[in-house]
């Protein structure tokens, strides 16, 4: 990228995740782990420092004390270096006493912290999609095309469609439309001719449709000016692009790579389990793009009398007479004998107990944390440090497709059991 080009990356990560619940409910939406052993915030992150862009902002302003942990922890760049990731939370001041109101809004709110840095060129990222991406081309792009705001886009099924903002470009790639989350006739009036982009005629006549990725380059000094003019405008996919394109040079950047919003229980559950399997569509073992996190220093996992398959295992772990399949098993999971599990995600836990402190649960009869004897879990999300006992089903043999326990030991999300983070579930508990 160009020298003078000094490039900040805001990473948006303010939302309460609702649609995430209740994995969500004791950390921000960035926080929630991914994959065994890395968080959401990860990806962006990394996709930043693959891409040598290291100055950083995240932005969040719900549940923020676990990410702001993994933040500190993890990403500490050389003394020699400007590079940094930093938190940046919602703060009430005299001139913005508000929480963040939407995605413009909450850049809006930290403009006043990025004076010092010089910025000519603002990355706006998200926290929450799955993808690897060298932004230097997303950058390039922008520079090339002398745009004021470039926008990167991925072509798009009808189903898919309908909840992203949709677009349409010139034939210099300038976007000469957006219409955020259209249905229907006014979803059919943004279908256009995606082979070419480079898509062939049977994947063309798949993705229809250029939706919007919602990840943004900005002319820093263009986006004073659109804020300012734009002074009420709290989004950006449903106020200030739409405007924008009316006056100022806005460009669409394709790209043709695998891409998952992360945003819902079912997308989240479904993206996990695909990294498990041989041929995933988003690839952990990438040496010239790697996905970074913090080392955490945990013993190599240890197995007895196991049968795994299609499995990711992690650090730290413990498994006695286990059988797996299509699953992910987290940091520092304990497993008993005779655990059965099957397309679920267990994300382990922060903490390994201590040899007095597993003794002091046989007295008390409390389970340890980890799961139980002949335990069966089937199309679940097992979250950190749960106490999972001994003969438990964990399989919603009832089929039930949305559920909340009145004691908030265990929900249903789309036929999917969850079971929150810290929750104990007795011996001999079905669900």
């Amino acid at each position: 990228m160009p020298q003078n080009q000094n490039v900040v990356a805001v990473i948006l990560g303010g939302g309460a995740g609702s649609r995430l619940y209740p994995l969500t409910r004791d950390r921000s939406k960035p926080a929630v782990p991914l994959g065994g052993k890395y968080r959401l915030i990860d990806v962006p992150v990394s996709n930043c420092i693959n891409s040598s862009v290291s100055q950083i902002f995240v932005l969040t302003q719900y549940n923020s004390a676990s990410l702001n942990r993994h933040i500190s922890q993890t990403y500490r760049f050389s003394n020699f270096s400007t590079g940094f990731v930093e938190i940046l939370a919602a703060e009430q001041r005299v001139d913005s006493p508000g929480w963040f109101q939407g995605t413009a809004d909450a850049v809006r709110q930290i403009l006043p912290h990025l004076r010092d840095w010089r910025v000519k060129t603002l990355l706006i990222l998200s926290g929450d999609h799955l993808y690897r991406m060298d932004y230097r081309k997303f950058l390039a792009r922008h520079y090339s095309t002398n745009a004021d705001v470039t926008i990167s886009v991925i072509p798009a099924t009808p189903e898919d469609a309908q909840g992203f903002g949709i677009l349409k470009t010139d034939s210099d790639g300038r976007i000469v439309e957006f219409r955020e989350k259209p249905t229907g006739e006014s979803l059919e009036q943004m279908r256009v001719d995606t082979s070419e982009l480079g898509l062939d005629p049977e994947e063309a006549a798949r993705r229809p449709f250029l939706a919007s990725m919602g990840i943004y380059v900005f002319d820093y000094a263009r986006l004073l000016e659109i804020l300012s003019s734009q002074h009420e405008a709290m989004d950006f996919g449903g106020e200030i692009i739409p405007k924008a394109i009316e006056t100022y040079n806005v460009q669409a950047h394709v790209f043709s790579d695998y891409w998952e919003d992360i945003g819902t229980i079912r997308a989240f559950y479904e993206a996990n389990l695909d990294l498990a399997s041989p041929l995933p569509k988003f690839n952990f073992f990438n040496t010239d793009a790697p996905i970074y996190s913090r080392s955490r220093y945990l013993p190599p996992s240890k197995l007895h009398d196991c049968d795994i398959g299609h499995s990711l295992l992690s650090e730290g772990c413990i498994l006695n007479g286990v059988y797996a399949r299509n699953s992910i098993i987290g940091l520092r999971s304990r497993l008993e004998r005779g655990v059965r599990i099957e397309h679920s995600i267990l994300m382990g836990s922060d903490f390994f107990e201590s040899i007095d402190e597993i003794r002091d649960n046989m007295s008390a009869d409390v389970n340890n944390i980890g799961i139980g004897e002949n335990t069966i879990i089937n199309r679940a999300i097992i979250d950190k440090n749960a106490r999972i006992g001994r003969n438990v089903k964990l399989i919603n043999a009832a089929g039930i497709e949305n559920y909340d326990a009145d004691d908030e030991s265990f929900y249903i999300r789309e036929g999917i059991i969850i079971i929150p983070k810290g929750a104990v579930i007795p011996d001999g508990t079905v669900i």
